[in-house]
């Protein structure tokens, strides 16, 4: 396994619940999960790693603690930020509160320090393994920012989710507004509701506009243990047809039909000779349950 090559990591607990199954948990969770600095880079080294590790076949994500899948900090009794943590990002070393007085050297700076914060939840989105996101507590700001470049995305009945930057006077600038509309849709009325507003939502409200696939009663525990019987039912699959489905999927969003019709087949006129394919329609006329290779 090759997860032995991780780095020691402070903020995220990395465990293997299942054979071929990966549990990244955020772990903070004495401040709601909030992110910081080096949460930031190692999410991007686990995912990189997940990405390429042939004993992974499907990734949880879930956060620490009964509170919060992530969310910032607590500004007042009923309301939290972003899901960064505020408190960091105010203090004189945050590219947020840069010396810098020229506004043109300035704006570099910011610049590139959000695409390298893009590029942490591109990670998530380009890993070539299904990732499942499992929502409870408070998922705000980041956690929606996270959970949208995620393949899957199940909630406990209780979550409360929102799209809180407008709340701290910003626009969501690492991905909520680029994928949360690709994920439900479209840019609907629905999308500019939530995010123009920052109004938290509840977990039905996302399972009715598609936002989420699942909404699972009995709390976390029962959370987990959805998501883990799913990541395992996909792990039992070819996983040169699970990894090409994914790729596919991703590669049809700004492509035209044609366009991904020929993707498809390009990809494909390799993939099709893999012994994957006749490992399964042999096991279906020999009604047993096949098994597969490591990718």
């Amino acid at each position: 396994m090759a997860l032995r090559t991780l780095p020691s990591l402070k903020f995220f607990n990395v465990t293997i619940p299942a054979q071929y199954v990966v549990h990244v948990e955020i772990n903070r969770p004495e401040k709601l999960n909030a992110f910081y600095g080096p949460m930031w880079v190692e999410l991007k080294a686990i995912f990189d790693q997940l990405s390429h590790d042939p004993d992974v076949r499907a990734i949880l994500l879930s956060g620490a603690g009964d509170r919060a899948f992530t969310a910032g900090e607590m500004i007042n009794l009923t309301s939290c930020l972003s899901g960064l943590d505020v408190e960091q990002a105010a203090k004189s070393n945050s590219p947020l509160s840069t010396g810098v007085p020229d506004p043109s050297r300035k704006a570099a700076l910011l610049r590139r320090h959000i695409l390298e914060l893009q590029d942490v939840i591109t990670s998530v989105a380009r890993c070539e393994k299904p990732t499942i996101a499992l929502l409870h507590g408070y998922t705000y700001g980041l956690g929606i920012d996270l959970s949208s470049a995620c393949d899957m995305r199940f909630c406990a009945k209780d979550t409360k989710l929102c799209v809180k930057e407008v709340d701290i006077g910003l626009a969501a600038d690492v991905g909520t507004l680029s994928r949360l509309p690709k994920v439900v849709g479209g840019v609907t009325s629905w999308v500019k509701d939530v995010c123009l507003s920052a109004r938290p939502f509840s977990a039905d409200e996302a399972l009715k506009n598609n936002f989420v696939s699942r909404v699972v009663d009995g709390g976390k525990s029962e959370l987990l243990k959805e998501g883990l019987e799913t990541a395992k039912y996909l792990a039992s699959k070819s996983p040169v047809a699970v990894q090409g489905t994914k790729n596919i999927l991703d590669a049809s969003w700004g492509r035209t039909i044609d366009d991904n019709l020929n993707y498809t087949a390009v990809w494909n006129m390799g993939m099709l000779q893999s012994s994957d394919v006749q490992r399964a329609m042999l096991s279906g006329l020999q009604k047993r349950t096949p098994t597969f290779e490591k990718l």
